[in-house]
């Protein structure tokens, strides 16, 4: 049985940032992705590398790598501003109002280019990094003589290792096996995919130069458009003259218990049940630009990019994070431990970040820091999003405006700051947004926005 320090579960940016790190410091590490074909990816199989890929500044820092560090294939567009739209208002955010070391607004760049950039970096430090290694289970016996974890293969090869980092993104095909282990409850009952993630789905087109001038440096989001919790459209440019347009949407909504669906632009009063996202872009695009153009002629798809024919879909977490039974030796890292997002769109920054410290801490050879540890690191990050998102949980496209509305009168247009609480004209509106804001933080301060807890693990 081959044996290495730590053993990775999973090939995306947290599992090969978690390589680089380990590796970096002189522990042998081995990274296994089971490894999907791609259009984009079409001499090499990697992770599925499917999301929006949308940097803003502060991610940068939260990363901890740099754009400049990478090739120049991978940047594809250098953004100054992001728009939010709702039924009838709008608001413009040319700041993020976040300190960062990062000139520019944020940008978007190839994620599967990316991935394979994370993975030749972890290589080169030293890691190994196998495809094709479907991984069926991880056991465990943290008192026993032989080695701590045995990770079981599909292919019938064990693989020995002193740590464990489970990276296999949100559905958790792995880590749901694994934990389940560790807790006196059914861990689908509180980690089930359909009851805490999101799908995603996206398109590559070809724009109209004069549309794609409209959109060539912002990430535009329609809110309200369609129902659902953190359910919006966007259109994120790339390069040339292409975007992704896409969508988040949670799993399983049923259109009868919908209120108010002749609100939604995006719905129709024939509409039986939710449309899938195809159909929802095609609306969006036919609301947006049908009047001067024919979608499907002049909006075509780009079929070399995507995971397939110029489309993929994915999913993505819409749930609080989880804690990791770090005294055995497992980290769950990145979208399996939940720390990305379905209210701002992915997380590569955290799932990055996660991962590092998940293999610096292994190669060090004491993983029982790790929870403290990624709270430091990101948990401003995650508190945001987690409040956000429960604020805006039950909103519909009158409270959308509303809110946009109310944020335009706290704006400020100079300085770092991007909302002034306290601003002439804003009135019992902005009071009242800004204390469900506040109350909300102030709920999940100090990690309470942890779902599952080192403490609940039986080890």
């Amino acid at each position: 049985m081959e044996r290495f320090d730590v053993a990775i579960v999973g090939g995306g940016p947290a599992g090969s940032s978690a390589a680089h790190a380990a590796a970096s410091r002189g522990a042998s590490a081995v990274v296994l992705e089971k490894g999907v074909p791609r259009a984009d990816r079409p001499d090499r199989l990697g992770p599925d590398s499917t999301d929006a890929a949308g940097i803003l500044d502060y991610w940068v820092d939260i990363m901890g790598i740099h754009p400049d560090e990478m090739p120049d294939d991978v940047l594809l567009s250098h953004l100054d501003r992001a728009e939010f739209v709702g039924p009838t208002e709008s608001i413009v955010l040319r700041k993020t109002g976040i300190e960062s070391s990062y000139d520019e607004f944020g940008y978007c760049f190839h994620r599967a280019r990316f991935d394979d950039w994370m993975r030749d970096r972890a290589e080169e430090a030293g890691a190994t990094y196998r495809v094709k290694a479907s991984v069926r289970d991880v056991e465990t016996d943290p008192d026993g003589d032989g080695p701590r974890h045995v990770v079981r293969l599909a292919s019938g090869e064990d693989i020995a290792a002193d740590f464990v980092v489970l990276a296999d993104g949100p559905q958790r095909t792995v880590t749901n096996k694994v934990l389940d282990r560790f807790v006196p409850f059914d861990i689908t009952d509180r980690l089930a995919t359909t009851k805490v993630n999101h799908i995603a789905y996206q398109e590559h087109r070809r724009l109209p130069e004069e549309v794609y001038d409209e959109v060539s440096s912002a990430i535009k989001f329609w809110w309200g458009y369609m129902p659902g919790h953190t359910a919006y459209p966007w259109i994120f440019p790339n390069d040339g003259t292409v975007a992704r347009i896409g969508l988040t949407m949670p799993i399983g909504l049923d259109i009868d218990e919908i209120e108010d669906r002749e609100k939604y632009a995006l719905l129709r009063d024939d509409d039986e049940r939710i449309p899938q996202g195809r159909e929802y872009i095609r609306r969006l695009l036919e609301q947006e630009y049908g009047d001067e153009y024919d979608i499907e002629g002049d909006f075509p798809l780009v079929e070399d990019r995507g995971k397939t024919k110029g489309t993929e879909t994915y999913a993505i977490s819409s749930t609080r994070p989880i804690d990791s039974p770090a005294k055995v030796g497992i980290a769950v890292v990145g979208g399996a431990m939940g720390a990305t997002s379905a209210f701002h769109e992915g997380g590569d920054h955290v799932a990055v970040r996660t991962g590092a410290i998940a293999g610096e801490l292994a190669a060090e050879g004491d993983l029982t820091p790790y929870n403290a540890r990624w709270k430091d690191a990101i948990g401003e990050e995650v508190l945001r999003n987690v409040s956000f998102a429960d604020v805006v949980r039950d909103y519909g496209p009158d409270d959308w405006d509303w809110a946009f509305s109310t944020a335009k009168k706290l704006q400020v247009e100079s300085g770092p700051e991007l909302f002034k609480t306290s601003k002439i004209g804003a009135g019992f509106n902005a009071a009242r947004l800004v204390t469900t804001y506040k109350k909300t933080k102030f709920k999940y301060r100090n990690g309470k926005y942890v779902q599952l807890k080192e403490s609940e693990y039986t080890v």
